[in-house]
């Protein structure tokens, strides 16, 4: 009696291990993303990089290209709608800043 307790504990403590990444991202990319605040183009490493909520509005700038948008750019992070250069806060899909680089395949 003891066995089978103990092999259905096992069993059930590895289902739950395996199960535990899966729960976890999806938990964690929702509320994460959720919870950063927006990068203002006001704040000084915005500023150093030019960074425009609207890329339209960078249109004058010499490295603006038609096109390029933080949704596509290798810097740019879905889970978080967060920017590798920006870290802790989440920047505008179809904002621009001049380190814009494309993202492969897109």
């Amino acid at each position: 009696m003891a066995n089978s307790t103990r092999r259905g504990f096992l069993k059930k403590g590895m289902f739950g291990l395996a199960a535990l990444p899966l729960g976890m991202g999806v938990l964690t990319s929702k509320s994460f993303a959720a919870s950063l605040p927006p990068l203002s183009e006001d704040a000084p490493n915005a500023k150093a990089l030019n960074y425009k909520k609207v890329a339209a509005d960078a249109s004058s700038h010499p490295a603006f290209k038609e096109g390029s948008y933080c949704d596509n750019c290798m810097f740019w992070q879905p889970d978080t709608q967060g920017c590798t250069l920006f870290q802790g806060f989440s920047v505008e899909a179809k904002g621009w800043c001049q380190s814009w680089v494309q993202r492969p395949g897109s």
